[in-house]
């Protein structure tokens, strides 16, 4: 059992506590015999809540003021939810976990709060912060005793981007992936990791050889220096994170 934690590429170290706390939520969780999943989701529902994250309660504000949160959920059985331009919504990642169980894989704006509303998850005013937010996002990767491996990831966006702008936090391949023996999640500018479809081809250095602390670096080497980008994994074997900028996250493992 394992779950890598981080709270963004480009974040301040002294909220180091906070992704360190939920690890610990999400370890005690598969300690318990919890499934993968649950694990994940748990552990960024603890970072939604945390305002000085840019993700749920602590999300970046549009060039109109609005608050508009993404989320994506995938475990390597093959499932997949993903939610985009969600407002209203505390915590993002829990819309994007009961997606990951219906015959469509994602949902945005209007239909992704009506659906949560449907299921359940009550509408919340989310003020969001005035922290000049520019790419970081919060994420966790789990491995439960069965040995499966889930992703879940969660962002408040980037301060000043238009309405209705989605990055690469629900992008499957590009901000999230896994697959058989591995999980990975991005996190810094949207467009850079979406466009270079990353967690995809980083699992694919893994599977051609590389340890997955060499493939994180070969993620980053793709991006200029002034690009801020982050990355955590878990594949089989061993759990991994790496940032060309800071990136406060924690790994936890038997």
């Amino acid at each position: 059992m394992r779950i890598v934690v981080h709270g963004g590429a480009g974040h301040t170290g002294e909220v180091q506590d906070g992704v360190e706390t939920a690890a610990d939520v999400g370890w005690k969780l598969l300690d318990e015999g919890a499934d993968a999943i649950s694990a994940a989701v748990a552990t960024v529902v603890v970072l939604e809540d945390d305002s000085r994250f840019n993700a749920g309660t602590g999300a970046c504000r549009r060039t109109d003021g609005s608050v508009q949160t993404d989320a994506a959920v995938a475990c390597n059985d093959g499932r997949l939810g993903r939610a985009a331009a969600l407002e209203d919504i505390a915590n993002p990642v829990q819309v994007a976990r009961l997606v990951m169980d219906e015959d469509f894989d994602a949902l945005a704006g209007k239909g992704a709060l009506d659906y949560a509303r449907s299921r359940g998850i009550t509408p919340a005013m989310v003020a969001g912060s005035e922290k000049p937010w520019a790419g970081d996002t919060v994420g966790a990767v789990a491995q439960d005793a069965s040995g499966a491996i889930a992703v879940a990831s969660s962002t408040g966006g980037v301060s000043g981007r238009p309405v209705g702008r989605v990055g690469d936090t629900p992008h499957w391949g590009g901000g999230l992936w896994t697959d058989a023996g591995i999980g990975i999640a991005a996190t810094g500018i949207g467009e850079a990791i979406s466009r270079r479809l990353l967690c995809f081809r980083v699992a694919q250095q893994v599977a051609d050889g590389l340890s997955l602390a060499e493939a994180l670096e070969w993620g980053l080497a793709l991006y200029p220096a002034d690009v801020c980008i982050g990355l955590i994994a878990l594949s089989d074997s061993e759990g991994a994170g790496a940032s060309n900028a800071s990136m406060p996250w924690a790994l936890r493992q038997d």
